[in-house]
């Protein structure tokens, strides 16, 4: 594959990390109370994701990106349709998979160090390893200092990147992130983009990142995934053959501006002929 900006290979991602997701023909109805129609949310959704890949969902509001992400994670049962990690089929949630929600959802009575380890407490798995790489992960994300600390103590932003190393802490195969960055303000959210990438090259796994953001999704991702409005579905499956390891100089690049642009307009004809 060739980079758009320097026309030199892209690296592929990493290979043997990660495990491989399948939707096939997946979708979600929720029955509503007082006699209504039941919703549609997702409809006939087949994906598949590569070991190590990182692929982002953007689309309007309300196209069934969160129920996506919570079916494959195992919270919420698909109405039709199979979800596939590795070779487990998917129907409650699994440890080899790490989740980061908008909101940190740090416990307030513990320290920053405490609830970084705490799914490794919970599942009894506290030993040298996970210690070691709470350590490493901790360093990597600048929060070092900050360990002994609690989570009213530090910016929305620093509590956002311990939300990111609990859920890495555990060395997940599958890493689930649900617009993480979209309570933040612009030069925090690139400065997490950054950071995620930093720990994501650090410690591969396969990635579905999920935004209302399009230049997020470009910078982040190796693919981007396009739905329509709801009952939601895979519009488009957009490559983004940018070289890695991306730097903000790309934020700038009109290489990147093109593939924004694309995927903007993917969203734009949708929301046009809603209103038509």
């Amino acid at each position: 594959m060739k980079s758009a900006t320097t026309g030199t290979q892209t690296p592929a991602s990493p290979a043997g990390v990660g495990r491989e997701i399948i939707l096939e023909s997946v979708s979600k109805t929720y029955a509503v109370k007082g006699g209504k129609e039941p919703v549609t949310a997702l409809t006939s959704v087949d994906l598949t994701i590569a070991r190590g890949e990182f692929l982002s969902l953007v689309g309007p509001s309300g196209c069934g990106k969160s129920t996506m992400l919570n079916i494959i994670a195992g919270l919420l049962p698909s109405s039709t349709g199979t979800v596939r990690i590795g070779d487990r089929a998917v129907s409650e949630p699994d440890p080899s998979t790490g989740i980061v929600f908008q909101k940190a959802t740090l416990l307030r009575w513990l320290t920053i160090e405490d609830n970084v380890l705490l799914p490794c407490k919970v599942g009894r798995r506290v030993d040298t390893a996970a210690l070691r790489r709470a350590d490493h992960l901790l360093e990597l994300a600048g929060l070092a200092d900050f360990r002994h600390r609690y989570p009213r103590e530090l910016s929305g932003g620093m509590q956002q990147r311990a939300s990111i190393v609990r859920a890495l802490v555990g060395d997940p195969e599958v890493l689930l992130m649900d617009e993480p960055f979209s309570a933040l303000d612009e030069f925090t959210r690139e400065g997490l983009q950054d950071e995620l990438m930093r720990l994501w090259t650090d410690r591969p796994k396969t990635v579905v990142f999920i935004t209302h953001n399009i230049a997020e999704a470009v910078y982040l991702s190796d693919r981007v995934g396009v739905m329509t409005s709801r009952p939601g579905t895979l519009k488009e499956i957009v490559d983004i053959p940018l070289a890695r390891p991306r730097t903000p100089r790309l934020r700038t690049d009109p290489a990147f501006y093109e593939l924004v642009s694309r995927i903007r307009g993917l969203i734009g004809h949708q929301e046009q002929g809603a209103h038509a």
